[in-house]
């Protein structure tokens, strides 16, 4: 067996959190190892984040431009393709080459190893470097962070395995086009880029398995953002399962319902998956479940941390940030705040926009909340009724009665994810309703929409 090297620190995945956290380590002078084995930074900035939503400010001009008929004169837009996806290949992802990410970690005092890595012990990590040099071991002294991430996951649909269908990774790569596009899942990243495609002239259809959108949501939310779909020509279908997918000269092809959809792509957008056997969890002491659990320092067990995609606190880059911050406090002895998820704030970059914290209605009645709830009606508000094109919205709140708090909130519409930050805030701090009705909210402005809900509350 090869001798293991000792370091002070071993991150495991070098997405958005293990980034973080290797970086801030080594220039806090402890010795750090980075493992990725693919692109440093992960999801986020290559197929993620950052590309899709060039994506979506590219589809919104578009449709912006063509509103403008409507308020300001006559416009004739047509759609280029081509100028997304460079700008997506140019200035996102350098043609998905991380070599800035990796020269920016190194730059920190990172010591960086491209290859597969696997925890073989709580306090080791092996791995097979990508250069085809043998196999190296590292031990860590002070900790192993696990922040792997997840890869796209595909439900088991016959047929489906047997056929060329995109991931969001393909999508986002896409130099062209297709005519019509097929897409498995109606959550946040299938109803992204449904709409995107749409826009861009494409003839999408939605299949999703549960009775609506965006079904973690609010239902106001869903039916605000079907109700686009349908301006936009996207054709949804909702409440039943698929059945088989084929493929064949024709394109793709679904069964939902004694009906077949057929189309040039088939984009599958059904959540994301991470096998954990193949990290070593067990080997490290860690049952094989869906996630990694850790406490709320990020301590999955002695010495060992998670954080990001591979916990089960959600799938976004401000948690990887989050967590990644309280782990390296915990490693460097600096104490501060532990971790504290009533107030993840999530948001749908649709048109209208979705963002939400917190729990939803449905999730309070759940966990034996007395609620009360409250909502404003973002287009009859001034600055929604100024607005005009495109001015759908709802301010959604959802209240203990109890304690006269916030548990949750939705904020649909122009700038939704905007307006989000104050019901963040108010959730967050636990503001009381009557401090709440107290603000002075400025006019006219979309965030005042906040205050007619919390005066419906009453």
């Amino acid at each position: 067996m090869t001798d293991a090297e000792r370091v002070d620190v071993v991150v495991l995945g070098l997405g958005v959190g293990g980034e973080e956290a290797a970086g801030r380590l080594a220039q806090a002078g402890l010795s750090v190892v980075g493992i990725e084995r693919r692109l440093v930074g992960g999801e986020c900035p290559y197929f993620a984040c950052i590309p899709t939503k060039m994506m979506v400010r590219a589809a919104d001009l578009l449709i912006d431009a063509r509103r403008a008929t409507e308020m300001a004169g006559h416009t004739d837009v047509r759609p280029d393709w081509g100028r997304v996806a460079r700008r997506i290949r140019d200035e996102a992802t350098d043609d998905w080459n991380d070599q800035v990410a990796v020269d920016r970690l190194v730059g920190k005092g990172v010591r960086f190893v491209r290859g597969e890595g696997r925890l073989t012990g709580p306090d080791t990590v092996s791995v097979r470097p990508a250069d085809g040099s043998g196999e190296r071991v590292f031990r860590a002294d002070r900790a192993v962070i696990v922040g792997a991430g997840t890869e796209p996951a595909a439900p088991q649909v016959p047929g489906l395995g047997d056929t060329p269908y995109w991931t969001n990774r393909d999508a986002v790569r896409a130099e062209e086009l297709p005519a019509s596009l097929l897409i498995l899942g109606g959550g946040p990243i299938g109803c992204e880029f449904a709409q995107v495609f749409a826009r861009f002239g494409v003839a999408v259809t939605v299949l999703e398995a549960a009775d609506r959108l965006l079904p973690g949501e609010e239902p106001e939310s869903s039916e605000l953002v079907r109700s686009a779909f349908s301006a936009d020509g996207v054709t949804v279908r909702t409440g039943t399962a698929v059945e088989h997918v084929g493929h064949d000269w024709r394109g793709f092809t679904a069964r939902v319902g004694g009906e077949e959809h057929i189309a040039g792509r088939l984009l599958v957008a059904t959540g994301r998956r991470t096998e954990l056997a193949e990290l070593g969890v067990v080997e490290a002491g860690l049952p094989n479940d869906r996630f990694i659990a850790t406490d709320d320092r990020m301590r999955a067990a002695d010495n060992l941390y998670a954080v990001g995609d591979v916990t089960e606190h959600g799938g976004f880059t401000h948690m990887a940030m989050y967590q990644a911050d309280i782990a390296v406090r915990d490693i460097l002895g600096q104490g501060g705040f532990s971790a504290d998820y009533r107030a993840v704030p999530r948001v749908t970059f649709t048109d209208p926009e979705v963002g939400a914290v917190g729990l939803t209605a449905a999730q309070a009645g759940k966990a034996g909340i007395d609620t009360l709830i409250g909502t404003a009606d973002v287009a009859a508000e001034t600055r929604g009724w100024i607005h005009q094109a495109g001015n759908a919205g709802v301010v959604k709140l959802v209240a203990d009665r109890d304690r006269n708090v916030l548990v949750g909130a939705t904020s649909v519409g122009p700038c939704g994810g905007e307006v989000l930050a104050a019901l963040t805030l108010a959730v967050h701090a636990e503001v009381p309703i009557d401090r709440l009705r107290s603000m002075i909210d400025a006019y006219p402005t979309f965030h005042r929409a906040i205050g007619t809900a919390v005066a419906s509350l009453a």
